[in-house]
């Protein structure tokens, strides 16, 4: 009897610990209270604000506050965001979808489904700027905003084109030994993202980096060791043999008609892919709409309550309702959408 009393405990302590908590304050005189979770798994669209990425909302309480809870997350280390911003209701729908949100404050990390991350006020109550946590590479992307500043610092001391041309080569060399040293690789990736990329003035240094340079092969051999089947290892191999592909066809003109045909490709490729996320959540948009169609205007409105993650006291409170008819509500909510509990409700509305 006591050993199976034991294995019950260890069971449930098991259950209890995987889970992942994320709080933090945000300030509510600045930003609206509504606080979402996305999940990053294009390292091109770290920053920004997409909808497809959204996995949770939240509101802040009057003091900030806000948490996100649960066990739906990889029990992997992945790439999160979490951003406020002062769009409104409408905004926030268009600016989610494009991609644009000028007006936000927005947070990357790294987590797992059982980590406990806390973001607290920093100085002059500025938010995001600091990281608690139980996992040693949450804020591997706040130490690279940190050398990148000192990168943009050095730029200005002199405003030069010979400064530039030094700085460039400089930082270059500095950033990829920066990222390496991470012992992180899908944060190291942020950093290959940006010396990769074809608007930068670094750019050109990658091309010529990527002819003789092992640094790029051993990224993918990271990679590959420790995120073998992430969407990050895939789209950076893809990406690695399209460039070498680019920069041996440029090298003999006879092949230029190839060129001009891989980037119609890529960006057939491009359209391809931006159609089927649209779609996507288009189908997302339109399987919401049906479900919530079989309910009545108020189980509507507790429904919506139900994924802030809200108590039926809380939603009790905010609606004028006694909790019994909140109760009513909430099974019939459960009847209509043929699930047994929040957690199923939720998991039909948030993916």
């Amino acid at each position: 009897m006591r050993l199976k009393i034991l294995l019950l405990f260890l069971t449930a302590s098991f259950v209890c610990q995987a889970q992942y908590s994320f709080s933090g304050f945000t300030n509510p005189d600045e930003w609206q209270k509504t606080v979402y979770l996305s999940i990053v798994e294009d390292y091109r669209k770290m920053s920004g604000v997409y909808s497809e990425q959204i996995i949770a909302k939240t509101t802040a309480d009057k003091t900030g506050f806000f948490e996100f809870k649960g066990n739906m997350l990889d029990s992997k280390n992945r790439i999160y965001r979490i951003h406020v911003d002062k769009c409104t209701e409408t905004q926030q729908d268009l600016n989610h979808f494009n991609g644009h949100c000028s007006d936000s404050e927005e947070l990357l990390f790294i987590a797992k489904n059982t980590d406990t991350i806390k973001l607290p006020f920093s100085f002059g109550n500025q938010v995001f700027c600091k990281i608690e946590s139980s996992n040693p590479k949450a804020n591997a992307f706040l130490k690279i905003d940190s050398l990148k500043n000192d990168m943009r610092f050095a730029y200005g001391e002199v405003r030069s084109e010979a400064n530039r041309k030094l700085n460039n080569k400089k930082w270059f060399k500095a950033l990829q030994a920066y990222g390496e040293a991470l012992n992180e690789p899908i944060a190291e990736l942020s950093i290959y993202a940006f010396l990769s990329d074809r608007s930068s003035d670094l750019h050109s240094y990658y091309v010529e980096d990527l002819q003789s340079s092992t640094y790029y092969d051993n990224l993918k051999t990271r990679l590959e060791n420790n995120y073998p089947n992430a969407p990050y290892t895939v789209q950076y191999k893809n990406e690695l043999a399209a460039d070498r592909y680019m920069l041996a066809s440029s090298g003999d003109s006879q092949n230029s008609n190839w060129t001009i045909y891989l980037y119609f490709i890529l960006t057939l490729s491009f359209l391809l892919n931006g159609f089927l996320l649209y779609r996507h959540w288009k189908q997302k948009q339109s399987k919401t709409k049906d479900l919530k169609a079989k309910l009545s205007k108020q189980e509507q409105v507790v429904l919506e309550h139900i994924l802030q993650n809200k108590t039926n006291k809380d939603i009790a409170e905010a609606l004028f309702l006694s909790v019994s008819t909140v109760k009513s509500h909430t099974n019939n909510i459960y009847k209509k959408l043929n699930v047994q509990s929040r957690d199923d409700a939720k998991s039909l509305f948030i993916k």
